[in-house]
């Protein structure tokens, strides 16, 4: 299966907003709880995205399997930090993993960063694959006045695994 990264921007809003408000999808973005994602809100939301590849030099991608849609992510500034995000639609969340490697292949080798962040929700109790691609626990922090669990992913470890 061949993925492909793109800007966030060439995907359709429609496409864009039917992930950004599935059920499912929802119940792992605590930041887009109990707001409405219309089409305003969703040229909003990939402008802000698009911008942060003009302020920092990276930011999301689109991810494209044979042209359709399947999801977004990649690494977003974050207090300094390259955060990672990565949604898929639910029908492709078997191919998580091998988007994952990518972005972590790019992070670490293309973009040169030293390490990567992750936040995740305290609700979020699942944790072993997290630990297992070496990430460690890093701290908390509150956004948008959403409480997260950092964790960090350190080049020399990502290479190791």
């Amino acid at each position: 299966m061949d993925i492909q990264f793109d800007r966030l921007s060439k995907i359709s809003i429609v496409d864009i907003i039917e992930l950004n408000t599935n059920d499912r999808v929802l119940k792992q973005m605590p930041l887009a709880n109990g707001t409405i994602f219309d089409e305003e809100k969703c040229i909003a939301w990939v402008n802000e995205k698009e911008k942060q590849w003009t302020e920092y030099g990276y930011g999301p991608w689109a991810f494209t399997i044979d042209g359709k849609f399947i999801g977004w992510g990649g690494l977003q500034y974050e207090d300094g930090d390259a955060d990672l995000a990565l949604v898929l639609h639910p029908q492709y969340w078997g191919v998580g993993k091998q988007v994952f490697n990518e972005i972590i292949k790019r992070a670490f080798n293309e973009m040169g960063f030293e390490s990567i962040t992750i936040l995740l929700p305290p609700t979020r109790k699942k944790l072993k694959a997290i630990y297992s691609l070496g990430f460690e626990l890093d701290g908390e922090v509150t956004l948008s006045n959403e409480h997260f669990i950092r964790y960090r992913l350190h080049k020399l470890v990502a290479d190791l695994t």
